[in-house]
């Protein structure tokens, strides 16, 4: 499966395990995609469901891509915005990044926040406790070479091509409302902060966070999706066993990259767990508790 990198970048991004997350799609599915965490959109704009509802607790995240579903963005604005911006960082280095920064944080518009992304040390998306982007400079002023403006504009205009032919909402909004709208027919996908790691992205997420999601996943008619992590070289996710293990888990390994220093870049197992049994798993006759199948 050819996978599609969407115009934001984040640590952690689901890229790599989108063919594993479509193995378990349905067939025939007709009902909505749902994600209470969208994140970069990854899962969403590959898995391409005809309709889905998009949802992020962080504003930025859901404006940019409000802006490209309305029009407001498309990739000829792109491009002339980073080719303008990316000549200026080059002729002033690291001070240009941190007058954009500085912008951003006073109006919040949508290509200043992408510029902040793809120019932010090492892909990080984090904010300070008054809301204000904080990623240093990734000491690369000559980040905006053509090539790499190009790569961004076609990204946009994969999201804005797919915004038009489907029925794609997107909506700043909490976890926990988001899932007060699905229907037993819909499939909700959650990639919530990680618990135990880093959580700084946007909002933090706690012990009281990770229950009140997993209650609210246990009560709901639908089918749900959600990945998490099972343990790496050096821990054990506590929350599986606690929590998530009465349900279907899948597991792969995945490289995480997590946080500035090279400590933290190691290989991680990750779970996916689902309330269902895949249609390609149905004719077993044995039932499913826990699997590695990838």
């Amino acid at each position: 499966m050819k996978v599609n990198v969407p115009p934001i970048k984040s640590q952690g991004i689901k890229t790599k395990l989108v063919p594993s997350i479509a193995e378990l799609m349905p067939d025939n599915f007709t009902g909505t995609w749902i994600e209470p965490f969208m994140g970069t959109g990854v899962v969403a704009f590959n898995i391409a469901p005809q309709a889905a509802l998009l949802c992020d607790s962080n504003p930025h995240l859901i404006r940019f891509y409000q802006a490209i579903a309305t029009g407001e963005i498309d990739a000829t604005i792109v491009k002339d915005y980073l080719e303008t911006e990316g000549a200026l960082l080059l002729a002033k280095g690291e001070n240009h990044y941190y007058e954009i920064r500085e912008r951003f944080n006073k109006n919040h518009q949508p290509l200043d926040f992408l510029f902040l992304n793809r120019a932010g040390f090492n892909g990080m998306i984090r904010f300070n406790r008054h809301g204000g982007f904080n990623i240093p400079f990734c000491k690369k002023p000559q980040r905006f070479a053509q090539a790499y403006i190009t790569k961004i504009v076609n990204q946009v205009d994969h999201i804005a091509k797919l915004a038009k032919v489907k029925d794609f909402t997107f909506k700043c909004q909490d976890f926990s409302e988001t899932l007060k709208s699905v229907k037993a027919t819909d499939i909700v996908y959650c990639d919530p902060p990680y618990i135990d790691r880093h959580v700084d992205y946007y909002n933090g997420w706690n012990d009281n966070d990770e229950k009140k999601l997993f209650h609210l996943l246990q009560q709901t008619q639908s089918r749900f999706i959600l990945s998490t992590w099972h343990h790496n070289d050096f821990r054990k996710n506590e929350y599986i066993d606690l929590l998530w293990n009465r349900f279907n888990i899948f597991t792969r390994e995945h490289f995480y990259h997590v946080g500035g220093s090279e400590k933290n870049r190691n290989p991680m197992i990750e779970a996916i767990v689902a309330n269902f049994k895949p249609d390609f798993l149905q004719n077993q006759s044995c039932d499913l508790v826990q699997a590695s199948i990838f």
